[in-house]
């Protein structure tokens, strides 16, 4: 599962000429789904949204407050698009995500994630768009502040920061990546997940 979220001062979906859902302070998450994604991964992405800290304290001091401690609001976008696969040609390849915009596995899994984002948190403070619709996001990004989250990458990052801190493993870990997109494009982003 991978996420795009955003801190703001405002953001709203339109859906054919109506807003269907606006917030105020807060954050802006565009939420993919991944053809493998589980509940693990819902979890996962849940928890990190709800607990990066993106606020300042109120004196000044950045990084110090997540959206639960300025008791923000959440706004979530489903956004297949973040699965797709550019590195063959100028066509982007979606195989990857959870089975397209019609996808009842794809629906049940996004449900699943603004349920699990309402029970850790506050109802009335998680609103979304319209699962599937083609929407027009606005909003006004805070800094700017911008972070990519990836549910399967937080296992390599755990591997990585629990292991030795070597400059050339790392390096040769970059290098075996590349080797093995030469090989097959869809081999190295897929074993990096």
């Amino acid at each position: 599962m991978r996420a795009v979220v955003q801190r703001v001062s405002s953001a709203s979906v339109n859906v054919d000429g109506s807003i269907v859902s606006s917030i105020s302070k807060g954050l802006m998450v565009l939420v993919g789904i991944g053809r493998d994604d589980t509940t693990t991964d819902v979890e996962t992405i849940c928890k990190k949204i709800l607990t990066l800290r993106v606020f300042d304290d109120g004196a000044g001091a950045m990084w110090k407050k997540s959206v639960k401690d300025i008791d923000g609001e959440v706004l979530c976008v489903s956004q297949f698009t973040l699965f797709a696969n550019t590195s063959k040609g100028n066509k982007p390849d979606f195989h990857r995500a959870m089975a397209g915009l019609s996808s009842k596995a794809g629906r049940q899994m996004y449900t699943a994630f603004l349920a699990r984002l309402q029970a850790l948190y506050k109802l009335d403070k998680i609103k979304d768009g319209r699962f599937g619709a083609m929407m027009s996001v606005s909003l006004t990004n805070e800094g700017p502040v911008t972070f990519t989250l990836d549910s399967r990458k937080f296992e390599y990052v755990d591997q990585q920061e629990n292991g030795p801190r070597n400059a050339s493993k790392i390096a040769q870990s970059a290098e075996q990546a590349d080797g093995e997109s030469e090989r097959s494009p869809t081999t190295a982003v897929d074993s990096a997940m």
